[in-house]
Protein backbone atom coordinates (compact mmCIF):
# COMPACT_ATOMS: atom_id res chain seq x y z
CA UNK A 1 0.00 0.00 0.00
CA UNK A 2 1.60 3.26 -0.55
CA UNK A 3 2.98 4.78 2.18
CA UNK A 4 0.18 8.52 2.05
CA UNK A 5 -2.44 5.75 2.20
CA UNK A 6 -1.10 4.09 5.48
CA UNK A 7 -0.70 7.03 7.71
CA UNK A 8 -4.23 8.06 7.01
CA UNK A 9 -5.84 4.59 6.77
CA UNK A 10 -8.03 3.92 9.93
CA UNK A 11 -6.64 0.98 12.43
CA UNK A 12 -8.54 -1.22 11.12
CA UNK A 13 -6.97 -0.90 8.12
CA UNK A 14 -10.60 -0.04 5.92
CA UNK A 15 -9.74 3.16 3.35
CA UNK A 16 -12.18 5.93 3.44
CA UNK A 17 -12.91 7.62 0.78
CA UNK A 18 -10.71 10.95 2.68
CA UNK A 19 -8.17 9.16 2.30
CA UNK A 20 -8.87 8.20 -1.85
CA UNK A 21 -9.22 11.96 -2.37
CA UNK A 22 -6.47 13.40 -0.30
CA UNK A 23 -3.88 11.03 -0.74
CA UNK A 24 -0.97 11.38 -2.46
CA UNK A 25 -0.38 8.31 -5.36
CA UNK A 26 3.04 8.39 -7.42
CA UNK A 27 1.56 6.19 -9.92
CA UNK A 28 -1.83 5.26 -12.06
CA UNK A 29 -2.00 1.75 -10.63
CA UNK A 30 -1.10 3.22 -6.70
CA UNK A 31 -4.44 4.81 -7.20
CA UNK A 32 -6.32 2.12 -8.67
CA UNK A 33 -4.97 -0.50 -6.18
CA UNK A 34 -6.58 2.18 -3.51
CA UNK A 35 -9.93 2.47 -4.87
CA UNK A 36 -10.26 -0.99 -5.78
CA UNK A 37 -9.52 -1.61 -1.80
CA UNK A 38 -11.77 1.30 -0.81
CA UNK A 39 -15.20 -1.10 -3.18
CA UNK A 40 -14.06 -4.17 -1.60
CA UNK A 41 -14.49 -3.03 1.68
CA UNK A 42 -17.37 -0.70 1.27
CA UNK A 43 -19.44 -2.06 -1.42
CA UNK A 44 -20.48 -4.95 -0.31
CA UNK A 45 -24.43 -4.51 -0.66
CA UNK A 46 -24.54 -2.21 -3.15
CA UNK A 47 -27.62 -0.40 -3.98
CA UNK A 48 -28.72 1.65 -7.25
CA UNK A 49 -28.82 4.83 -7.03
CA UNK A 50 -32.03 6.73 -6.89
CA UNK A 51 -32.26 10.02 -8.73
CA UNK A 52 -33.99 13.13 -7.22
CA UNK A 53 -34.11 15.75 -9.01
CA UNK A 54 -35.93 15.47 -12.77
CA UNK A 55 -34.18 15.94 -16.04
CA UNK A 56 -35.88 19.47 -16.38
CA UNK A 57 -34.48 20.44 -12.97
CA UNK A 58 -30.78 18.50 -14.15
CA UNK A 59 -30.61 20.62 -16.84
CA UNK A 60 -31.99 23.80 -15.59
CA UNK A 61 -28.88 23.94 -13.24
CA UNK A 62 -26.46 23.16 -15.97
CA UNK A 63 -27.58 25.65 -17.84
CA UNK A 64 -26.98 28.45 -14.94
CA UNK A 65 -23.51 26.83 -14.46
CA UNK A 66 -23.05 27.90 -18.34
CA UNK A 67 -23.92 31.17 -17.59
CA UNK A 68 -21.88 31.44 -15.16
CA UNK A 69 -19.41 30.81 -16.14
CA UNK A 70 -19.39 32.18 -19.61
CA UNK A 71 -19.71 35.43 -17.87
CA UNK A 72 -16.68 35.12 -15.55
CA UNK A 73 -14.58 33.79 -18.53
CA UNK A 74 -16.14 36.69 -20.75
Amino acid sequence: MHPALESSTPPAGKLTDKAIRRGVFRTVPDLIDAIDAYLAANNTHPEPFIWTATTEQILAKVRRGRVTLDAITN
